[in-house]
């Protein structure tokens, strides 16, 4: 079975991701800038409230037997210092049910049928 990994970390941190993921086996990944807030509600600096804080979005595919090393590889490079801090970003799991190859248009071996 195979499952997506949707991260979303703080701008500064998105190099120190992509290069541990790259030093740990993990090389394919899709990335896209996005904006938004978590629980914090943004942040307000004098009268100015900023209500969509800039973030990066990471998208990785791995085979489920992979999924913790995966994790546990973005969350120490994204934390911010020892304990993190508010904002480091979320982490979202969910399965992939179908995989394509767009050139040579095969369909990859379903992962429920390989649970």
């Amino acid at each position: 079975m195979m499952i997506m990994v949707k991260a979303i970390v703080r701008p500064e941190k998105v190099d120190d991701v992509l290069k541990e993921l790259m030093d740990k086996g993990f090389p394919a990944v899709t990335k896209f800038a996005v904006a938004g807030r978590g629980k914090q509600r943004g942040i307000k600096i004098g009268e100015v409230t900023y209500d969509e804080l800039p973030k990066v979005m990471l998208l990785c595919a791995v085979k489920a037997e992979d999924k913790d090393y995966l994790i546990e590889t973005i969350m120490d490079a994204a934390r911010s210092g020892k304990k993190g801090a508010f904002g480091d970003g979320k982490i979202f799991v969910t399965p992939v049910e179908d995989v394509y190859t767009i050139s040579s248009g095969i369909k990859e071996a379903s992962p429920a049928a390989e649970g």
